[in-house]
């Protein structure tokens, strides 16, 4: 039975504490708060993951250290460094491997499908902020001072999922209209919360996986039109009313609401096809992807709950 040390309680960061319990292992996992699931094989601390010598004195004896933390998405530029900092830090003290939740930012817009290979092109604060600890993570693994991977989803499905995603649905299963900046009928890459978890943790103890990103197995792209009517059939709920909202609305928006502010970077991920293709992980790691009817399905349950 290793130790598993795992920063972060959210949709990812529970889900890997909880893979990783049941399988036997033994997981602490590490928030502000002292949160996470409640598990025989889970130990919860409270403690700041960006302080460098508490985290390493916490992950001593890991075999590996979880980075599923994210910070509020309008202080990443303030709050990412000192905590990627740290991680990197325990993880070089520690000797445990950094095993890193990430995302398709730091590509920035592309034309056809991403892959691990694709151009880190992200002219955007938050994708030049992944693209940055991904470059010091691996310069470190390549110096030989500590062993790193990193893991790739796009956005999230499941339940507790935090994505655009989640601002849709509730209100299509309500009945009401949905009004936002998106292409409605552009294929759109989803990434089921648990397939995230076993990618993270397969690559995390297959050596052969250390010193480059893996994108998450997941299923073929869909559309946000065709997401929200199969949620609404789902449940039973009315045909759902998706209006595009103009991009000159958001802007608006951005200026009284810090969240709608940042949006305006990633609006491109949803005005044209955002594809990602996964197939190297399926290859090299063996995980296929959950299937979006029951990614969907486990969903719209949670919703309803």
């Amino acid at each position: 039975m290793a130790l598993h040390v795992i920063v972060g309680t959210g949709p990812v960061g529970t889900a890997t504490a909880r893979l990783l319990a049941d399988r036997g292992e033994q997981v602490r996992v590490i928030s502000r708060r002292g949160a996470g699931p409640e598990h025989p094989a889970i130990e919860r601390i409270a403690a700041d993951a960006s302080d460098a010598d508490r985290l390493s004195t916490l992950t001593s004896g890991a075999q590996a250290l979880y980075n599923c933390a994210n910070p509020a998405y309008h202080r990443w530029p303030i709050d990412w460094p000192p905590l990627a900092g740290a991680l990197l830090t325990a993880a070089e003290r520690s000797g445990a491997v950094l095993a890193t939740v990430g995302n398709l930012y730091g590509y920035g817009p592309v034309d056809g499908p991403m892959t691990e290979q694709t151009r880190p092109g992200a002219t955007g604060t938050k994708g030049r902020v992944r693209n940055q600890m991904w470059a010091d993570a691996l310069a470190a693994h390549r110096a030989g001072r500590a062993r790193v991977v990193e893991v790739r989803g796009s956005d999230y499905l499941g339940a507790d999922g935090t994505s655009l995603a989640m601002l849709v649905l509730p209100r299509v299963l309500a009945g009401q209209r949905v009004f936002l900046p998106v292409d409605w009928d552009a294929p759109h890459t989803w990434t089921y919360i648990p397939d995230v978890a076993r990618t993270l943790v397969a690559a995390a103890g297959d050596a052969r996986a250390w010193g480059r990103a893996w994108h998450v197995p997941s299923a073929p792209a869909a559309p946000m039109r065709e997401l929200a009517i199969r949620a609404a059939t789902l449940a039973g709920a009315p045909a759902p009313r998706l209006t595009r909202m103009p991009y000159p609305v958001l802007w608006l928006g951005g200026l009284a609401s810090p969240f709608t502010r940042e949006l305006r970077e990633t609006a491109y991920q949803f005005d044209r096809p955002f594809l990602m293709d996964s197939t190297a992980a399926t290859t090299a790691l063996g995980i296929e992807p959950t299937s979006l009817d029951d990614a969907l399905t486990e969903t719209v349950e949670a919703l309803r709950r």
